[in-house]
């Protein structure tokens, strides 16, 4: 199904990459977007895992480097009966992470540094098995290219600045709707581009949480950790993310400033309705405490892998 939903994405990128040529240069630029999105989808299916690591300037560690994380991931991935996914570390306060790769076998899980130090080993765990599910249900494809494209979307826009404007393009051939065309293009590109990242993200948020806390064994510990990524997030800057909005929808966090609405304009769902939908998942797998399945819980005896981290 995944797999159909990105075939389709790619589509109606692809489509809206040219419409947007065609109203910037007319027929001539229709052929030439077309050829771009033809080299954007080729690039985005086998590269973007690494352009979007490169935009964040995420480093891979391993269990030298990184032991708490690498080891939490480690135990994670098997729990789930996943590949471990590569381990990336970004260098930025403000507490986040995503997931990323076209499939579970060339997976990636990168975590910043500022979730490292505000995240207690279960929250951590919590946050870890999100990502985690995100790569289960081949998510990650999908966001991932959503990132690349609406990027590159976002910028055919604003070449419209230097591009469009003229009655006719550089065959001589009219240029439909000229300077308005121009106007439509640097309006229209980019909010295509942002409704397509939103509709995948709200859904698939409360998915992968769900299967999440299923991961970790306590979705307390996921919800927790949202309660402290989300108070911290808006408060702590991202520049990377700011210069590259294409991207947010790949957090778990927003890492943007602006409207926490839980609506159609919003790239996560609300936080305190992520967390009402852990909580009662708590409840109904019989979990009223934080503590149950901790990892310095001694008397514990479902999960007592977690003792060996």
């Amino acid at each position: 199904m995944n797999t159909m939903r990105t075939a389709v994405l790619l589509a109606i990128m692809t489509a809206v990459f040219m419409a947007v040529g065609y109203l910037i240069a007319g027929r001539s630029g229709l052929v030439v977007a077309f050829l771009i999105a033809l080299f954007t989808n080729f690039y985005s299916y086998w590269n973007s895992d690494k352009l979007v690591l490169h935009i964040y300037g995420a480093q891979q560690v391993d269990d030298l480097t990184a032991p708490r994380l690498y080891r939490i991931v480690s135990r994670l991935a098997r729990d789930a009966q996943l590949p471990r996914p590569r381990v990336f570390i970004i260098d930025n306060d403000q507490p986040n992470a995503f997931a990323t790769g076209r499939n579970p076998q060339n997976a990636a899980v990168a975590a910043t540094t500022g979730l490292l130090n505000q995240l207690s080993d279960e929250e951590l765990s919590g946050v870890i098995a999100h990502e985690l599910s995100h790569v289960q249900h081949r998510d990650t494809l999908t966001m991932t290219i959503t990132a690349t494209l609406a990027g590159a979307i976002a910028m055919l826009g604003n070449f419209a600045l230097f591009f469009g404007g003229n009655d006719r393009d550089n065959n001589g051939n009219a240029n439909p709707l000229g300077a308005i065309g121009v106007i439509i293009a640097m309006v229209v590109a980019p909010l295509a581009a942002m409704i397509v990242q939103m509709a995948i993200s709200r859904s698939r948020e409360y998915d992968a949480d769900r299967r999440g806390g299923e991961i970790c064994g306590n979705p307390l510990w996921l919800a927790s950790a949202l309660k402290k990524i989300a108070a911290n997030a808006d408060k702590i800057a991202n520049e990377a993310a700011e210069q590259h909005p294409a991207t947010a929808h790949m957090f778990i966090i927003n890492p943007l400033t602006g409207s926490k609405m839980d609506n159609l304009f919003s790239t996560h769902p609300d936080t305190v309705n992520r967390i009402a939908a852990l909580t009662a998942q708590a409840q109904k797998m019989g979990i009223t405490d934080f503590a149950e399945n901790s990892f310095t819980d001694t008397k514990n005896t479902t999960r007592p892998h977690w003792l060996n981290l």
